[in-house]
């Protein structure tokens, strides 16, 4: 693929270990995740000035979180930040604006990820009401907005993905990533905080012992608390510049991304039409990819997803699709974990040695009805 001289490449990634909220970082605010990370990536690129900082974030207190991380990361006065809100969309759409003002010729270095604090996120109430709201409304009256977790059974229903599928694959995410874990295959892209240096979820698990528990959010439903994500703190971040400016850093380029609609009552089909978008505008058959990192929210989402893109994480695409774990092992803080697919990518094939032209895709579903994906190749 022809590379431009304004073409943004990620030559830095770095995430937080992910802990599950109320445990490791349970006195950890948002910014305070967020901070290290972002001095870490500025430290990979040692010598050249941050124009921006760009974090996603979706519970934090407000104030701008990217700006109040990158005055604690120490990046100076003159580093503005800007926050994003695409939900569990908003780490990868955060790097998606990085890459187009970098692309647009109007900043030479960004630092872009996002940022989750579930343990630390303030309640919201509206005004006069009796109590705190659970969460903010995905869509508007009128529109459909379930829960995250009845609408995953709903796209299983849709889709036919049974629970025997969703507990073998939730199995496989933490066998997947406690052997990349034992293979110091984290340990480059890890910026120890609160004392961590690991990720405090992935652990053995049997199919069998899946197979017990009760379904957790519809009544003789298929999604329960072991094929699906926990609530999580983490961060993570990446560093782009333009192409004329890489100086022979190996990296990802950012070929395209796209972010889409969907039906909000099956937000987890998302995936689905942004990639599809994605491949399309670049004339790429999803067999030329190497690597895919889908955000693991649902095991069911995820396998409805790769049912519709030809991919079989359980059988012929288990070295490509998620090859080191997801979020059900690793965990899932909202707003940090679309950069956190993306650290796994650089780690994946960057620090993997991949050879130049390798591509690797990442994507997610997002609530209220949204896909976000992007494409990478190795330069």
């Amino acid at each position: 693929m022809a590379i431009t001289p304004d073409a943004p490449v990620i030559v830095a990634a770095r995430r937080t270990p992910i802990g599950t909220a109320g445990h490791a970082f349970k006195e950890l605010t948002v910014d305070r995740l967020a901070a290290p990370v972002i001095a870490a990536v500025a430290g990979d690129v040692a010598g050249r000035q941050v124009d921006d900082v760009v974090l996603g974030n979706c519970m934090g207190p407000g104030g701008n979180v990217a700006r109040v991380a990158s005055l604690r990361a120490g990046l100076g006065h003159g580093v503005p930040g800007v926050t994003v809100d695409r939900q569990c969309g908003s780490g990868l759409a955060a790097i998606l604006v990085a890459g187009q003002a970098v692309r647009a010729g109007e900043m030479d270095l960004v630092i872009a990820g996002g940022a989750e604090s579930a343990s630390t996120a303030p309640s919201r109430t509206h005004r006069g009401a009796a109590g705190p709201y659970g969460r903010a409304a995905f869509a508007p009256d009128g529109h459909p907005d379930p829960d995250m977790g009845p609408a995953a059974e709903a796209l299983a229903a849709a889709r036919g993905i049974g629970r025997e599928r969703q507990d073998a694959y939730a199995c496989r995410s933490h066998a997947a990533a406690l052997a990349a874990r034992q293979a110091g295959r984290f340990a480059g892209e890890i910026v120890p905080v609160g004392g961590r240096a690991d990720d405090q979820r992935p652990r053995p698990l049997r199919q069998a012992s899946l197979a017990r528990l009760p379904a957790a959010f519809v009544a003789g439903g298929t999604v329960t608390a072991g094929n699906a994500s926990p609530v999580s703190d983490g961060a993570a971040a990446v560093a782009l510049l333009p192409e004329r400016l890489r100086a022979g850093l190996p990296g990802l380029r950012l070929v395209a991304g796209a972010v889409v609609g969907c039906d909000p009552a099956l937000p987890g089909w998302g995936p689905v039409p942004a990639v599809r978008r994605v491949l399309a505008r670049t004339g790429v058959d999803v067999e030329r990819i190497a690597a895919v990192e889908i955000v693991e929210a649902f095991a069911a989402q995820v396998l409805a997803v790769t049912d519709a893109l030809g991919l079989d994480p359980l059988g012929a695409d288990g070295e490509r699709v998620c090859a080191d774990g997801g979020a059900l092992a690793l965990g899932h803080p909202w707003g940090a974990t679309g950069a956190v697919v993306v650290t796994r990518l650089f780690s994946r094939l960057v620090r993997g040695g991949a050879p130049p032209g390798t591509l690797g895709l990442a994507t997610a579903a997002v609530g209220g009805g949204l896909g976000v994906a992007a494409l990478f190749e190795v330069v």
